[in-house]
């Protein structure tokens, strides 16, 4: 899975749009990063930014926004309703797709290293990145303020993590941290009521409400949910109230438990959820979890794609109830993409077969062995889907469900890879095209042309290894599935078969390019292994499902 984390850098100036328009200039000339929204605001005198790319490209990014804030932004003439201390206040880095929290942690540590050393600004951790406990939190660090600074970081105790243990008078200091994604999120109710919206929100957030005993002692009941804030409100312009919530952390409560929680809740109370909206962008991840989660209330296979699961997240939960919620411009992930989605994989059906019989050389074998491995493994999906939904199987759906989920986890990866193949051949040509006049140039040429070469190897490894994993599917389709569906299980192995060693053919003719014979000879042998293995398996799996066949 590609690397993504958000960037939402702020900046002390809300009022003057073009140097507002400087700053987020140098962030969109770093290739590899998208920006999603800049938003000023004039009491505060403060911008905030939101980016998202790969972690090297979000960072680099960040580095040269904070570096033209400390140029443009003067401090010390500087008011807002907003806390701040300086020209770039504070700047955390989110982890979205493919990335722990901890990786992302580094990252925040290496740009505000890098910061503090070629900026000499100070720098100050928090959230995640920060090990003091008594300086993780963002309102303790920044107490004080600007104004009160410089004497704080006189302080031992306040000395910066990077950069000088002196304030900068027009620059300030930065902190930088990691923390979880917030999701602003409000769920409609079918009443006007500002009071009993408050009541649903008290019953779900973390904070809960204050409640009074017999003898009139006050206690605070705790809410449902850990790390969701909540109240009601009225919408005037739609005349409905809602529960407005902040999910601070969608790991521990995500969007489908906060939404399940206001319809007990509600219901309850005798109202009733109309629907729901999301203020922003929201992870891919957030809406495939809310998908499978209502699939599997309905008892129901959560082995379907993407798309189904995105559909179903939004219907269930009401997300176009008071306007269309187009997922490619509202999932961070899909907004990413753009342009940039695989060129051979949303081809159609013909104009792959015309692309890979034209005279191009790419794509070749190693892509399709990638697209023929994942129609084998999504017909095990099918028979497993199938199986589930079949008439008298209830017992057994969750069994099937497992299956049919593992099947599309491989089928997504093997679909990315048809284009990486392609993308690995490619960046051999390009490679083979840089210069090679002197010395350094031959020496820089070759070095790119051998780490081309071995990832160029590495991707139909990767092929074979997910081809074979489709194989124990397709196998328990064969033997427990749907028996109506059999002969699919056994195309779907005939075609993880050709896979694993159309693929292995690949990695064999490009690790004859390599010099590392070390490297070579270790990846042939698993290589080996692994098709060895799926002829076998191929195999048991055909006899099985000829034996089925002739009963």
């Amino acid at each position: 899975m590609q690397k993504l984390i958000e960037c939402v850098p702020n900046f002390s100036e809300g009022n003057d749009l073009g140097i507002i328009k400087q700053i987020t200039d140098v962030i969109e000339q770093v290739d590899g990063v998208k920006l999603l929204n800049v938003d000023p605001g004039k009491a505060t005198n403060r911008t905030v930014v939101t980016l998202v790319g790969e972690p090297e490209a979000c960072i680099e990014a960040c580095f040269q926004a904070i570096r033209k804030a400390g140029e443009l932004i003067d401090m010390s003439k500087h008011t807002g309703a907003h806390p701040r201390m300086g020209a770039t206040d504070v700047c955390p880095l989110i982890p979205i797709a493919g990335i722990s929290m901890e990786e992302t942690a580094e990252y925040a540590k290496k740009l505000g290293e890098r910061v503090g050393k070629e900026l000499n600004i100070p720098v100050y951790l928090y959230e995640f990145a920060q090990a003091n406990p008594a300086r993780k939190n963002l309102s303790i660090i920044r107490e004080g303020e600007y104004e009160g600074f410089f004497k704080k970081i006189e302080k031992p105790e306040w000395k910066p993590d990077f950069g000088p243990a002196t304030y900068d008078a027009k620059r300030g200091a930065t902190v930088i941290g990691a923390r979880d994604f917030l999701v602003a999120y409000n769920v409609n109710l079918n009443t006007t009521s500002v009071r009993r919206a408050n009541s649903v929100a008290f019953d779900v957030r973390e904070a809960g409400r204050k409640v009074k005993d017999a003898s009139g002692v006050e206690t605070v009941q705790p809410g449902k949910l850990k790390s969701v804030k909540g109240i009601g409100w009225f919408i005037q312009e739609y005349g409905i109230a809602q529960v407005s919530m902040n999910l601070t952390n969608i790991r521990v409560s995500p969007l489908h438990m906060a939404f399940d929680e206001c319809v007990k809740s509600a219901a309850s109370r005798g109202m009733r959820v109309t629907g729901s909206e999301l203020v922003g962008l929201v992870p891919l991840q957030s809406m495939l979890e809310a998908g499978r989660f209502f699939l599997k209330l309905q008892k129901r296979s959560a082995g379907v794609s993407e798309k189904e699961l995105i559909d179903t997240a939004i219907r269930t939960m009401g997300l176009n109830e008071l306007a269309p919620f187009k997922p490619e411009e509202r999932i961070i992930e899909y907004v990413m993409a753009g342009a940039n989605k695989g060129r051979l994989i949303s081809m159609t059906l013909d104009g792959f077969a015309d692309e890979t019989a034209s005279e191009s050389p790419a794509p070749g074998g190693g892509s399709i062995s990638a697209y023929v491995g994942a129609l084998g493994v999504s017909l095990a999906t099918m028979v497993a889907n199938l199986s589930s939904h079949k008439p008298g199987w209830d017992e057994r759906w969750d069994e099937f469900s497992n299956w049919a989920e593992q099947g599309q986890l491989i089928k997504d990866k093997l679909l990315k890879l048809v284009d990486e193949d392609t993308n690995a051949f490619n960046k051999i040509m390009d490679a083979f095209g840089l210069p090679k006049g002197s010395d350094d140039e031959k020496k820089a040429r070759t070095e790119a042309i051998q780490a081309a070469t071995r990832y160029a190897t590495e991707v139909p490894f990767q092929v074979m290894q997910l081809c074979f994993d489709s194989m124990p599917i397709i196998k328990a389709m064969a033997e427990t599935g749907n028996p109506n569906s059999v002969s699919d299980a056994g195309v779907g192995a005939l075609c993880a078969r050709t896979a694993v060693l159309g693929a292995f053919l690949n990695v064999k003719i490009n690790a004859s390019g390599l010099k590392d014979k070390t490297f070579v000879t270790e990846i042939v042998a698993k290589a080996q292994a692994i098709a060895d293995q799926a002829v076998q398996m191929e195999a048991e799996i055909i006899d099985i499902v000829n034996q089925k066949i002739a009963q």
